[in-house]
Order: structure tokens, then C-alpha cells, then sequence
């Protein structure tokens, strides 16, 4: 069964339409298109070291900032997630984690896609902003991912100097725990014989 998902998240602010296929099947190709180029980079290195074939188009309705941009995207992106995860029965592998260097970084990232929401995110960030982005939304960005997505996230940078090496660091990781948890399985893993959707 394709684990492909459209989702289109709606507020006053934004609008976020996602095209999510957790497997790369139907969906081969990766776009992300906000009014945020660092984001757009990152979300895009995520989407390729997860293995996702994704496709994000961000409206600003009204322009305010970048927070709203990220937050809603990460909100619409862990919605499309969720959805996708359920229409495979929830047989997922469940546990992921990857260490990952760029350069003088290195960045720890583990995930147990459980259902029980929750995100530990540790990044030291110096610079005010990345490439249009507030450094302070890429710790947001995830824990709206991890809130929505209903997984638990630990994010832990283990060394780095060069912030744009760090957050850099912590995308690849994230995908690439993500590609291990959401890899299909033959049932699901867990103890209880079920994994529950978030709660919304």
C-alpha cells in the first residue's frame, strides 16, 4: 500500500499544502517552495535523507515573520506524516537514530514513532538567523514536527562551531533516523500491539 499523503493546513497566516510519500514510490521528486530560503534547504535535506519524495508549497496570507512559516509547515508536514504512517497500519520499524558529522559538527537525533508526542532538542545556536531563518524556530520547527508526527525526538548536538554546520547536521540526522523509523514492517512493534495515533 503507497504511504502517500496530500495534506493542506489552513490559518489566517498561512497556507501550507504538502505531498508527502513516505516510501518514494509514486512520488520520486523533492520540492519545498516557502518564502524562507535556509528552511526550503533544510526541509528539502531532510525529505532526501529520509528517503520521502515531498512536495511543500507555503502561502503567507499575512506577512509577519518567518515563525509562522516554519511552525505551520512543521505542523502540516508531521499531519502528512501521521496520516501516512496510519494508512500503512502503523507497521513501522519505530526506533531510528543516526550520528552524523558535517565538517567540525557532529549531531546526535533519535526517534521512537510511538504515538506519544514529545521532542528534546539541543542546539546551541549562536547567530540570530540562517539564510532568512530565526535560529531559534529550528528547535521549534522540530518540536512541531515531533508534536504533530506523534513521535518522541531527541535531538542532541554533541560538538560544533559553525551554527550552519550544526543545523545542518541535525536535518541529515533527523532524516535519516526518520528513514529507519518509518521503514515498513511486518507488524507492529510494540509490546501493547499497538501504536496510537497523536492525539490532536
Amino acid at each position: 500500500m503507497a504511504r502517500r499523503v496530500k495534506v493542506e493546513r489552513r490559518t489566517k497566516e498561512t497556507i501550507v499544502r504538502v505531498d508527502v510519500d513516505l516510501d518514494g514510490s509514486e512520488l520520486r521528486e523533492i520540492g519545498v517552495s516557502t518564502s524562507v530560503p535556509f528552511l526550503d534547504h533544510m526541509v528539502e535535506t531532510l525529505a532526501y535523507y529520509a528517503g520521502w519524495g515531498l512536495r511543500v508549497e507555503v502561502e503567507e496570507v499575512k506577512r509577519v515573520d518567518d515563525h509562522h512559516v516554519a511552525e505551520d509547515l512543521a505542523l502540516a508536514l508531521g499531519e502528512a506524516i501521521a496520516k501516512a504512517v496510519a494508512a500503512g497500519g502503523y507497521r513501522v520499524a519505530r526506533f531510528g537514530y543516526a550520528v552524523v558529522p558535517m565538517d567540525e559538527a557532529l549531531v546526535l537525533v533519535s526517534v521512537d514513532y510511538s504515538g506519544r508526542p514529545g521532542a528534546w532538542v539541543e542546539l546551541p545556536l549562536r547567530r540570530e538567523s540562517i539564510g532568512g531563518l530565526a535560529t531559534e524556530n529550528i528547535p521549534h520547527f522540530m518540536q512541531s514536527l515531533a508534536a504533530a508526527a506523534g513521535m518522541t525526538l531527541h535531538v542532541v548536538t554533541l560538538r560544533g562551531e559553525n551554527d550552519h554546520h550544526v543545523a545542518e547536521a541535525a536535518f541529515k540526522a533527523l532524516g535519516m533516523a526518520l528513514r529507519q523509523a518509518l521503514a515498513q514492517s511486518q507488524g507492529v512493534v510494540s509490546t501493547k500491539g499497538a501504536i496510537l495515533p497523536p492525539r490532536s
